[in-house]
């Protein structure tokens, strides 16, 4: 499991017609805030705050092909040659992580590979490398590569 310190941060949020908003500063735009949302925008946070990954090469919520499903990945963070490098996948703080979740991402490695994958719920971080096609957990978030 990967420890996180996430990084105090003012988010912008918003209420309208009795419901919260928070800014995403990668999408530029207001999105509704549940509890997966409050998940993800923390954890950009960290990417981009803590990690230093730069926020030209990460994207949110963008729909990807499964063979004839349409699914929305949570983060990818792009590498410098602008090929997604590593993914992230975010759950509720409610949700647990179990093995359907971890299939969740490898699903979506199939529609766009990566070397890094990541499931969290917020408190609970695991990452896994992707080594000669075999998975290996690791015990930190990586570096941005180059």
């Amino acid at each position: 499991m990967i420890k996180i310190s996430y990084p105090a941060y003012a988010f912008k949020i918003k209420n309208e017609d009795e419901k919260e908003f928070i800014f995403d500063e990668i999408r530029k735009q207001w999105v509704r805030l549940t509890p997966e949302e409050w998940v993800r925008q923390n954890f950009l946070r960290y990417l981009m705050d803590v990690k230093k990954y730069p926020a030209s090469l990460i994207a949110v919520e963008r729909e990807i092909k499964l063979n004839d499903l349409s699914k929305r990945f949570d983060i990818v963070v792009f590498n410098s040659s602008s090929l997604p490098w590593l993914l992230v996948e975010c759950k509720n703080m409610e949700e647990t992580l179990n093995e359907k979740t971890a299939m969740q991402v490898i699903r979506y490695n199939m529609a766009m590979p990566v070397s890094f994958f990541i499931i969290t719920n917020g408190e609970y971080v695991f990452g896994f490398e992707k080594i000669n096609g075999r998975l290996k957990e690791i015990n930190e978030l990586p570096d941005h590569s180059s």
